[in-house]
Order: C-alpha cells, then structure tokens, then sequence
C-alpha cells in the first residue's frame, strides 16, 4: 500500500508503516531527521493527488485553528506571529490594533485552506491531526467532523497529549497497551507532561510536535490493516497491499 506521511520530519510514523511493508513516504518542508531516501523535502500539498492509498498528515500548522488561539482573533498579540510574513513582523510594532487582527484572520484562513486541502484530497483513506478546533476554524472547512481523540498512554507512551484524529475512510484506534497514568503532583507527573512544559524557545514547535511510537505502532497496524483488507474487496479502488505483514490475508509479491 503506498502511504504518505505529513507534516513529519521525525520518521516515527514513517517507519512504523515500512516495518509492515508499506511502501510509505513522509513530506515536509524541512529535511527528514533521520536522512531517509524516502522522505520528500517540499510542499506536502504539491503532492497529495501522486496516487497515495492512505494519507496520514500529524502535525499540520494548528496554533491558528485550535481552541487556545482563538483570544488572538479578538486581542491580537503583542509580539508579532512567527507565521506572519517577513514584513508583516518587522512592521508589526507600528501596527494598528486592526491591522494586526487583519493578519491574525488571514493566518487563520491560511490555516484553515490547509487543513482543508489534506481533508480532501484525492486519497481514500485520509488521517489528519488536530487539536479541537474554535469555531471560527471549524466554520471554515467544509465537511469537518469531530474529532477521535486518543492519548498517547494509550499505546505505552508514558504521555500526557490529547491527540485528536479526523478520519476519514478508517477507523478509530483501539488501544493496545494502556498505561496508568500518575497522579496530579507526583514526579512521574511532570515528567508525563514533558509536552505542556516545554520552555519557550526555538526546539519548543518540534518537541511538542513529535510523534509518540506507540501510537505510530499501532496506526499502523490497525489502519494499514483496515486498509488493505479493503483494498482486496471488488467494491475498492486502491491497489492490493502486496506481501505486507499482518493483514488477515496475505497477498503474496508479484513476480520480478
């Protein structure tokens, strides 16, 4: 099954779909962390219609969209937005409070014509993260449903992130190893809350956005699976999952 990972520099999800024998690639406009011949370095949305089986975009731009950025829409902040344009920033200091909302709307439109552009691309099986989103954000993109949301502990990841899931054409994760989470104030605690106290810096966006392996192992699993026993029906499109692992019928390779 040919799958493309978004948004993700990191291989996590990337490698856990190939321990399948997927053939996966990961998109993003930075390069793969990990140096991989099968990580494209450039604009995911250049390559959503490259004939993918499954997409599945992570960590796409969220800080306009979710929940806790919507007080920007109404009190724009003080320093300038570092999606904003190169001189957008540098004006920033001499902007008028409507000026600088202005751009906090565009930013939001931006963000909301990207996600709906990985929602619906021409893929039949489509995963995109998300934190919950305000309703301005939600009003924006057509088709939109709520959200499935797991958490990484779930999976064995000793983790506290909500991570919310719009599926489309695949079902919702089951957990496969759930953990015990600690007790509000104990050491274990703080440590499983690594995500929400990061410190403000230039590493804060790529640690917070990192994905879990647990959770990776078992998307893979589970949604490779439900898409390949698919993708052997009379009734789906997407080619056959060729000599991939775990599926309820193998398929055997074709011949060289």
């Amino acid at each position: 099954m040919r799958v493309l990972i978004g948004c993700e520099t990191s291989g996590v999800f990337r490698r856990a779909f190939a321990a399948l024998g997927h053939d996966v690639w990961s998109c993003d406009i930075l390069p793969a962390e990990d140096r991989s011949n099968r990580h494209i370095t450039g604009v995911l949305r250049d390559h959503l219609a490259d004939g993918w089986d499954l997409l599945a975009v992570l960590h796409p731009p969220c800080t306009r969209l979710c929940n806790s950025g919507v007080r920007w829409l109404i009190d724009p902040p003080r320093n300038p937005p570092a999606d904003a344009a190169p001189g957008e920033r540098a004006a920033w200091p001499g902007l008028s409070r409507d000026a600088r909302l202005a751009i906090m709307w565009r930013l939001l439109a931006m963000g909301c014509d990207f996600f709906a552009a990985c929602w619906a691309a021409p893929v039949p099986r489509v995963a995109v993260e998300n934190p919950v989103m305000h309703r301005h954000a939600r009003a924006r993109i057509p088709g939109l449903i709520r959200p499935h949301t797991v958490q990484p502990w779930w999976f064995g990841d000793p983790a506290f992130k909500a991570t919310g899931w719009y599926l489309r054409g695949l079902p919702p994760l089951v957990a496969t190893d759930r953990l015990t989470p600690p007790k509000a104030g104990a050491a274990d605690h703080k440590a499983w809350s690594a995500v929400h106290r990061a410190s403000p810096g230039t590493d804060r966006a790529r640690l917070r956005s990192r994905s879990f392996p647990g959770m990776a192992a078992a998307a893979a699993r589970q949604w490779g699976d439900a898409a390949c026993v698919a993708a052997e029906t009379p009734t789906a499109a997407p080619a056959p999952c060729r000599g991939v692992v775990g599926v309820s019928r193998l398929v055997a390779p074709a011949p060289p």
